[in-house]
């Protein structure tokens, strides 16, 4: 089972989450904007301070947040996912962002020695809670590979776009 660091617990992120959980992951949760899900905890995630922690962590880095300025934060603030990776971890941004702004994110982050994913999903949070979202992946095939099995514990329809 994967070692996952989950940052963005919020409406969709919080059931992803749980699915990986469920299908028995380790987390790990970054506290920077909000405390880690009790549920979670109790469940066996470990709550870290920062999302750099969590990358240290982590083989996967899992990002679910809002919009583009708060995914740029979580990955290059100065204790951000930015900080804690290198060679052999997959940063995964699930957020719906701006394509300009992924395509930034994932040089700066293989620059690092990491890969990087854009992985959308399409559900909402009923798709989210029941493990059926659409995830559209975008990245290196390689990295897509190692993470399919993530993709599948928290959705039906996964595909690789390129």
């Amino acid at each position: 089972m994967a070692k996952i660091g989950f940052i963005g617990t919020g409406i969709m992120g919080h059931p992803m989450a749980l699915n990986l959980q469920k299908a028995g992951h380790s987390l790990f949760l970054s506290q920077h904007h909000n405390a880690a899900p009790a549920d979670l905890l109790a469940g066996g995630a470990v709550a870290l301070a920062n999302p750099k922690e969590v990358a240290q962590e982590a083989e996967f880095i899992i990002v679910m947040v809002p919009d583009t300025p708060q995914v740029d934060d979580v990955l290059f603030r100065a204790d951000g996912v930015a900080a804690g990776v290198g060679a052999g971890k997959v940063v995964i941004d699930m957020s719906s962002i701006s394509p300009t702004a992924t395509k930034a994110f994932a040089a700066k982050i293989n620059e690092k020695g990491a890969q990087y994913l854009d992985a959308p999903v399409s559900g909402g949070e009923v798709g989210a809670k029941a493990a059926t979202l659409s995830i559209m992946v975008g990245g290196d095939s390689a990295a897509f590979e190692r993470a399919l099995p993530l993709f599948q514990a928290m959705g039906k329809n996964i595909t690789l776009v390129g």
